[in-house]
């Protein structure tokens, strides 16, 4: 029963993290779609290109 039930928790664990990196993936798509639009607009729209739209 034992056996069993670690790879039960395994499985579960597994999966969770499977999830949470996928997840994760998404996430980091979405902000880099996010940046690279600021980034253009800002371009295009002040100064030429030559400012920059993020402060570090």
């Amino acid at each position: 029963m034992i056996p069993i039930l670690l790879v039960l928790l395994l499985v579960l664990i597994l999966f969770g993290a499977g999830f949470a990196v996928k997840l994760l993936w998404w996430i980091a798509l979405a902000v880099l779609v996010i940046w690279l639009l600021g980034f253009l607009v800002r371009g295009t729209a002040a100064g030429g290109g030559r400012s920059r739209w993020y402060r570090w």
